[in-house]
C-alpha cells in the first residue's frame, strides 16, 4: 500500500496547487477586458446606466481592491461557497452539480467504449506483428488519431441523426440513445491512441526473458498473455486512462457544443461568453481538483497492481 507519509505529502501538494490555481484564475478574470456587470444586464435585455453599474458592483464587492476581493472569495470557497453565477443567478455549486451527472455518464461511457475497442485491437496487433491484421489495425488507428474530433462528431450527426434518424439531433444527456454519438465521437480518438499504446506495451513485454521462459516450459500463449503480460502492460495504460478521465470530467468542450450536450464543457463556454467570473473560477477549480485526485488514485492503484511497488511500500 501507499505509505502514510507519501499520502500526506500528496494531499499537501494538492492543497498548495489548488491555492495557486485559485489565485491565478482570480487574477486572470480580474484583468480580463470587459465589464461583467454590464454583460449581466445586457444578457437580460437591459441597457444599464452608470449608476446601475456602480450600485451592482458595490453590492457584489467588485469595487474593492484585487486582494480584498480575492481573500473574500477564497474565504467563501473554504466554507464551500463558490459564489453565485452572474448570468444564471444560481449558486456555482448548484450549476456544477446540475451538469456533473451528464458529464460523468458521458465520460464513463466513452472510457468503456475505448477500453472495449483498444485493448483487444492492441493485443491482436502486437501478437500478429508485421502481418496483414497488424497493418490494418495500425492504419485504422492512424486515421482515427488524424481526424479532428469536431469533424467526426459532425459526420456522425449528419449520418445517424439527420439521414437515418436513429438518434436525436440535440442530446439532453438523458437516455443512452442521446449519449451514444457524443460518446462514440470521444471514443474514436481515444481508442485509436490507446490501441497504439497497448500494442507498444505488449510488444515490449513480449521481448522479455520471462515470456521466452514461459514458452519453453510449455505455457499456453493465452495464459502468457492474460496472466503475465497483461498486468505488466497495464501500468502505463492506467496512467493514460486516468488522465483521459480527468479531461473528460473536466469537460469536452467541442463535442458538447456540437451535440448541445449539457455538460461542464458547454457550461464553461457559456460562462466565458457571459463573462461569468464566479462560474469560470468554480469550473477551473473543479477541473484542477479532478485532475489531481485522479492522479492520486492512479498512483495508489499502482501499489495494488504491481507487487514490486507494493513490496517497496511506496508509489
Amino acid at each position: 500500500m501507499i505509505s502514510r507519509n507519501l499520502l500526506v505529502s500528496r494531499i499537501l501538494q494538492i492543497v498548495i496547487v489548488l491555492f495557486g490555481v485559485s489565485f491565478i484564475t482570480f487574477l486572470l478574470t480580474y484583468l480580463a477586458p470587459g465589464d461583467p456587470v454590464t454583460a449581466m444586464y445586457e444578457a437580460v435585455g437591459i441597457v444599464p446606466t452608470d449608476e446601475m453599474v456602480a450600485t451592482a458592483k458595490s453590492q457584489m464587492g467588485l469595487d474593492q481592491p484585487f486582494l480584498v476581493q480575492y481573500f473574500i472569495w477564497l474565504s467563501n470557497c473554504l466554507r464551500g461557497d463558490l459564489g453565485t453565477s452572474f448570468s444564471q443567478h444560481l449558486t456555482v455549486i448548484d450549476l456544477l452539480k446540475k451538469n456533473l451527472g451528464a458529464t460523468l455518464k458521458l465520460a464513463f461511457l466513452s472510457l468503456f467504449l475505448t477500453i472495449l475497442t483498444a485493448v483487444p485491437l492492441g493485443i491482436i496487433s502486437a501478437v500478429r506483428q508485421d502481418k496483414l491484421s497488424d497493418y490494418f489495425i495500425r492504419s485504422l488507428s492512424f486515421i482515427g488519431i488524424s481526424l479532428p474530433g469536431f469533424w467526426i462528431g459532425l459526420m456522425l450527426l449528419y449520418v445517424f441523426a439527420y439521414k437515418l434518424n436513429l438518434v436525436p439531433v440535440i442530446s439532453s444527456g438523458g437516455g443512452l440513445e442521446k449519449m451514444i454519438l457524443p460518446a462514440v465521437t470521444l471514443a474514436i480518438a481515444m481508442s485509436s491512441k490507446y490501441t497504439r499504446q497497448v500494442r507498444t506495451a505488449f510488444l515490449e513485454e513480449l521481448s522479455h526473458d520471462y515470456v521466452i521462459g514461459a514458452r519453453t516450459r510449455g505455457v499456453s500463449e493465452a495464459r502468457i498473455l492474460w496472466r503475465h503480460i497483461l498486468p505488466n502492460a497495464m501500468l502505463p495504460l492506467i496512467t493514460l486512462l486516468g488522465l483521459s478521465l480527468g479531461s473528460l470530467l473536466g469537460g469536452t468542450v467541442v463535442v458538447e457544443m456540437i451535440f448541445s450536450y449539457p455538460g461542464l464543457g458547454k457550461l464553461a463556454v457559456e460562462a466565458v461568453s457571459a463573462r461569468d467570473y464566479p462560474l469560470i473560477q468554480g469550473i477551473v477549480l473543479w477541473i484542477a481538483l479532478i485532475y489531481m485526485l485522479i492522479n492520486l488514485a492512479v498512483d495508489i492503484s499502482y501499489s495494488y497492481i504491481d507487487p514490486r511497488i507494493r513490496k517497496k511500500g511506496a508509489v
